[in-house]
């Protein structure tokens, strides 16, 4: 796979001004996503009260990169995701909503 897509930089590494995950961020749409997708997941886990162990645990995916996919250290692959979305009932990635259901 190309590495032409800038993955040679973490996420925040995008970071302009301010605190990840509401920073502002340069035009790269990948590190938008990530933003975004890390700014849902704090969300859903602060609305369960759950513990990143506890997420963790319900999820299958490994404490550090749930930690590192909230401070924008890792690009998050879509198994994490999909993981993380059937542990928590809820949609991480951006633009599904009402108008664009899951499959």
């Amino acid at each position: 796979m190309s590495q032409g897509d800038k993955r040679h930089r973490r996420p925040i590494g995008y970071r302009l001004k301010g605190t990840w995950p509401r920073a502002v961020l340069d035009d790269h749409h990948g590190a938008q996503v990530a933003q975004e997708v890390a700014a849902r997941l704090r969300k859903a886990i602060d609305a369960r009260g759950w513990s990143i162990a506890e997420v963790s645990r319900r999820s299958d995916v490994a404490r550090l990169t749930i930690m590192k996919v909230l401070a924008g250290e890792v690009w998050c692959d879509l198994l994490t995701i999909a993981n993380l979305e059937k542990a928590l009932d809820v949609d991480l990635w951006p633009g599904r909503g009402p108008g664009n259901p899951a499959q």
